[in-house]
């Protein structure tokens, strides 16, 4: 949470000090609240928090995974009867794809605050107005695509973690390629679906 904080923060601000110069010279500076929070929270947020994810999580899950194969702690679990899979990939995957929605909308609010601070580098607007200008562009039909397309992103974060971890070589080198690979593997995933989503919300 303190990583995925930072770099809302960071890219709230950061976003709305690159388009605010643009609006002012056209006068539409009173549209910089909504157009922010609608980025963020249609694409930015999401995308950006996946990634972070991916490259923590996924990478955990491979390498975490990958050290158990290697030490033959799944296979004394097959061997005991109980199901690796159920104990091991389960609970993981489980655990992204529900927690990742709720980094989403915890990074979703930093950075729409962190659009309200650089807003006020250069100016003086009152936090109720810039919630209010944030809020009223917003419709279900930005908030619902974004939240369910998260659910996508962590289960795939998750799913592709477990794969790489579980299907390791033997030798401790896999470790380090399993959580390589997985970050690898789950960042494009995570393009790849949002490219689909965005065409399927267009179609809709």
């Amino acid at each position: 949470m303190p990583l995925i904080g930072l770099t809302a923060l960071i890219m709230g601000i950061v976003l709305t000090m690159q388009t605010r110069p643009v609006l002012v010279d056209f006068g539409a500076q009173a549209v910089l609240p909504g157009m922010i929070s609608l980025s963020i929270i249609r694409e930015i947020g999401p995308v950006i928090t996946a990634l972070l994810a991916a490259g923590k999580i996924s990478s955990g899950f491979g390498a975490e995974i990958a050290s158990m194969r290697i030490t033959e702690q799944i296979d004394a679990m097959e061997v005991s009867g109980t199901n690796p899979i159920k104990y091991i990939v389960v609970s993981r995957v489980l655990a992204t794809t529900f927690m990742l929605p709720v980094l989403v909308i915890f990074a979703d609010f930093i950075g729409i605050y962190g659009s309200y601070i650089a807003i006020n580098f250069t100016g003086n607007i009152s936090l109720q107005l810039f919630t209010d200008q944030a809020i009223n562009v917003l419709s279900f039909d930005d908030i619902i695509p974004a939240v369910i397309k998260t659910f996508v992103f962590g289960f795939f974060i998750g799913i592709i973690g477990c794969y790489k971890g579980y299907y390791a070589n033997k030798g401790t080198e896999s470790v380090g390629t399993a959580a390589n690979t997985a970050v690898v593997v789950a960042s494009i995933s995570i393009f790849i679906i949002d490219l689909f989503a965005v065409q399927i919300m267009e179609m809709m």
